[in-house]
């Protein structure tokens, strides 16, 4: 039987995220044909893709992709996956569907929703497809928590708290990820994620109120459809409730509905791999299921804070500048 190979391409791939998505490239049972990153520091391509050709110049990059667009059917790109920084992504979409290609982008698919109606429009110019991935959809355990969700009596309401704390030394705030105006600060950076799922388990967004906002921490309450939620969001080491061990993740993840922890710790390794699977079977996330998130955090950039911190998340107060 043939095996219907397809050809992506990837850009950033010297990033943290890049791994998870060559490992699904190639458990997908698909090439990486071509990869840019200004950086070099990219061997990692060696376990993965070793023939794939590698330039640090975009330039150089777009003029291969339409190089390629041009040869013969069975050398084209199919696919390129967007794992550059976040302001890039937008441009780098584009690059995607002017030769031809569907985009599979990391979240934030874009930063502001208005370049969510521009790509909108050239899908339909184009004919090709924008997708992204929002990997905790595909969670096993999420999935049965939003089909237990949807059994429920109509009108039922829920009290959840989300804290999300993932320690990052001095080298974050000198990054790409440290500029608000590249990352989206912590809430779009390492936030949104969360924020789409808590919408996709109980419903669209009806009040929003911010609480806390600094460089590496942010909280703030939601009122859902079917929830109120309290949430916070760090990447300071300090506040982690635990002491961290040497050779751990610094990391503490909790979801709590009604007061009940949702175990969803496991599973995360692959989650990528699945929603590429999903993708490639044509049930991938699309522009309109990031629209929301999207839309959610840019309001959280642009809103004012709350005057207290009290009665909101329990971290929020802990050691804040304000």
């Amino acid at each position: 039987m043939e095996i219907d190979l397809k050809n992506f391409a990837l850009t950033g791939a010297a990033g943290y995220v890049a791994p998870r998505h060559l490992k699904a490239i190639r458990d997908t049972g698909n090439r990486l044909v071509a990869a840019v990153d200004p950086h070099d520091s990219v061997g990692i391509l060696d376990s993965y893709f070793p023939d794939t050709s590698f330039f640090t110049e975009f330039e150089r990059f777009d003029r291969h992709l339409e190089k390629l667009r041009r040869a013969d059917e069975d050398g084209h790109v199919q696919y390129v996956s967007v794992c550059s920084p976040n302001h890039l992504h937008d441009a780098h979409i584009r690059l995607a569907l002017r030769v031809g290609a569907d985009a599979i982008c990391e979240k934030p698919l874009v930063l502001n929703p208005w370049n969510l109606d521009a790509l909108a429009e050239l899908e339909v110019e184009t004919g090709r497809r924008v997708f992204t991935i929002l990997q905790l959809r595909v969670h096993p355990a999420l999935i049965d928590l939003r089909e237990r969700l949807a059994a429920e009596t109509p009108g039922r309401r829920h009290e959840v708290v989300l804290s999300y704390i993932t320690s990052r030394g001095p080298w974050y705030r000198y990054s790409w990820k440290g500029d608000a105006g590249k990352s989206g600060g912590i809430a779009t950076n390492i936030g949104i994620h969360f924020f789409d799922l808590l919408m996709w388990l109980f419903g669209g967004v009806e009040e929003n109120r911010v609480h806390l906002r600094e460089d590496g921490r942010a909280s703030g309450s939601i009122t859902l459809e079917r929830a109120d939620v309290a949430w916070f969001l760090s990447i300071d080491r300090s506040d982690l409730p635990f002491e961290p061990e040497p050779g751990k993740p610094a990391t503490f993840r909790s979801i709590t509905v009604d007061g009940e922890e949702i175990e969803f710790s496991g599973g995360f390794t692959d989650l990528h791999t699945r929603v590429y699977e999903e993708t490639l079977a044509g049930r991938g996330f699309g522009i309109e299921d990031a629209r929301p998130s999207v839309e959610f955090v840019q309001r959280l950039r642009q809103q004012a804070l709350e005057d207290t911190l009290e009665d909101h998340h329990p971290f929020a107060a802990k050691g804040s500048k304000r």
